[in-house]
């Protein structure tokens, strides 16, 4: 007995510096955002949260943050999916570079991936003018929402596929066997077994990457110099005081935007139960 409240005190004790470390770094700041979001000229009260709703220019940033992360994110899942059930049926040389390479590109994000997008698919890049001469396309303007969209999709999909890969692990092969067996079609053992099974992984994973695109600001910025208006851009620039220095106001979009995250995370909490009980 003495022993293990030892080593439940032990345990506490090793926790102690992660704990401090967690709550300097996580809940103080968040805090102190949370507070100056509060404090406007008006006085204390939620103006800086009514200036948020009640103008069009920032309801347009939210509106392309939430668009662009929810389209990427979609993309992204999609491909990463196809992805990691290819790698579990292909060679393992081959498993293991398509695994370096996607932990090496995952973190190609930021300025350089910016330049790099710019010489390929810039107005005069390479690829553009490959694909305009082939006949694929007419135009295509990377510094646009979709743009953007295809830009944010390059670094969620490697993401995607470090986070699923284990998740295929879970589907034993002689599941598939018992059920072809049993008459099941393919597409029947996928409805009945393999998609309950990925669902946690899938919708874990979901949530990740919308949270890396939501939270996007290096590589956006590179690329347009902060002219596309999308929620990091603006709270970037209020702290800076590009065009007027209102870090109050940035704390109270920066806390919309925690706010977009923890509704997301609710809703995941509450899709996962949903998919344990009809696995059940």
């Amino acid at each position: 007995m003495k022993s293990s409240n030892r080593g439940r005190w032990l345990a506490l004790l090793c926790l102690l510096p992660f704990a401090l470390f967690f709550i300097a770094f996580q809940i103080a700041p968040l805090a102190w955002v949370a507070l100056n979001s509060l404090n406007s000229p008006e006085g204390w009260g939620l103006a800086n949260y009514s200036k948020v709703f009640g103008s069009r220019f920032y309801l347009q940033a939210i509106k392309h943050s939430l668009q662009i992360a929810f389209w990427s994110s979609l993309i992204g899942i999609v491909v990463a999916v196809i992805g990691s059930y290819s790698l579990h049926r292909v060679d393992s040389k081959l498993r293991d570079f398509v695994m370096a390479f996607s932990n090496m590109t995952s973190n190609f994000a930021g300025v350089p991936l910016a330049f790099a997008f710019i010489i390929l698919l810039g107005f005069n890049g390479a690829l553009t003018i490959l694909l305009k001469q082939a006949g694929v396309i007419e135009d295509f303007n990377l510094y646009s929402k979709t743009g953007l969209i295809v830009l944010y999709t390059y670094f969620q999909i490697p993401l995607g596929v470090l986070l699923l890969y284990p998740a295929f692990d879970a589907l034993r092969e002689d599941w598939r066997e018992s059920a072809a067996l049993l008459g099941a079609s393919p597409w029947q053992f996928w409805r009945h077994i393999g998609l309950p099974v990925l669902t946690p992984a899938l919708l874990g994973t979901f949530v990740i990457l919308l949270a890396n695109a939501l939270g996007a600001y290096a590589t956006v910025y590179a690329l347009t110099t902060g002219n596309f208006n999308v929620m990091t851009i603006r709270i970037a620039a209020m702290v800076a005081g590009d065009i007027a220095l209102n870090p109050n106001l940035a704390s109270a979009l920066a806390m919309v935007l925690v706010g977009l995250m923890a509704l997301i995370t609710v809703v995941h909490q509450w899709l996962l139960k949903r998919s344990y009980h009809v696995a059940r």
